[in-house]
């Protein structure tokens, strides 16, 4: 499995039109082949600062996503609320800690 991490900075003035954007979007995020998980976390201190998270069955999943018209549309609105460069990573789980 993989674990995707986009950490986004918006405007601050921008927060709330991203988060209609992705009240509007997540399900079919959540329902795109290969996706098994997707929440949305915000940082305790800087409010303006989103954390995606999801896991993906494995690369070629996550590409797929990021190839698909989906994508395209969500990430064209996305950027353009930013107030800086976003970062993301791809993990693999690896000790589970109970």
């Amino acid at each position: 499995m993989l674990i995707r991490v986009v950490r986004m900075t918006f405007q601050e003035d921008k927060v709330e039109d991203f988060l209609a954007l992705f009240e509007a979007t997540k399900e079919r995020i959540r329902h795109f082949e290969g996706c098994h998980h997707l929440e949305l976390l915000q940082d305790y201190h800087q409010p303006n600062i989103f954390s995606t998270y999801s896991h993906w069955i494995d690369d070629a999943a996550l590409d797929a996503y990021r190839h698909s018209d989906l994508f395209k549309e969500v990430w064209a609105n996305t950027k353009a609320l930013f107030s800086d460069k976003p970062i993301a990573f791809s993990s693999r789980l690896h000790i589970k800690v109970d």
